[in-house]
């Protein structure tokens, strides 16, 4: 499969370039800075150089591709709206081009649904809204965006990341997954490109934990 990566360099989109190359895919990373792409000599990897908040500049890099993937998040608090603007640049590129199947990563944490429990719902999640207000809102802005692209969407929703080891993890459709405080980046990285390969999980967000 020929896939684009955006937020490559991101902890999270170094595993997911990784992986993808390891299963046989052929990637173009899109970075903002190439020095932050770290070191993989591999023929199938196509790092470029491109704004991922302009379509124009990114429309190239989705042009002939069978997916995209977004894994962009905010290097620091004042990124209020990184995510939210990426994904607006990325879906008018992928709709100027014919490019249909998209994968965003977002979080779980802004959501509150029946599949938190009682604890989390009443005390442990308005605390975070208070707290993380700007990113949970970007993140809310994002899923709308994506939800109303009329492309195959698929919303990955990770808890807390952490840099551990691979381990079993749990995931659930549309519903966050009760008691599933932690993810490791790794295990995001292969529940999304699991989920890439899967068409019945266009139109769904998946949520995942331990």
């Amino acid at each position: 499969m020929r896939l684009t990566v955006f937020g490559a360099t991101g902890r999270t989109g170094r595993h997911v370039t990784r992986q993808a190359l390891a299963a046989g895919h052929q990637v173009t990373a899109v970075v903002r800075d190439v020095a932050r792409l770290p070191q993989i000599d591999h023929p199938r990897l196509e790092p470029v150089l491109a704004d991922a908040m302009n379509p124009e500049a990114i429309r190239p890099t989705v042009t002939g591709r069978d997916a995209i993937v977004s894994a962009l998040g905010p290097r620091a608090r004042t990124d209020a709206s990184v995510c939210s603007d990426g994904t607006h640049a990325i879906i008018t590129a992928m709709r100027a081009e014919g490019i249909r199947r998209l994968i965003v990563v977002t979080a779980s944490g802004h959501v509150i649904d029946a599949g938190d429990g009682p604890l989390t719902r009443a005390v442990l999640k308005p605390m975070l809204r208070r707290y993380l207000r700007e990113g949970f809102a970007d993140f809310a802005r994002t899923e709308r965006a994506v939800r109303d692209s009329g492309l195959d969407w698929t919303i990955m929703r990770p808890p807390r990341l952490t840099d551990g080891r691979h381990r079993p993890y749990r995931t659930a459709i549309d519903r966050n997954v009760r008691g599933g405080f932690t993810i490791a980046r790794v295990d995001l990285a292969h529940a999304t490109l699991t989920a890439l390969d899967d068409p019945t999980t266009a139109g769904h967000t998946i949520s995942l934990g331990y």
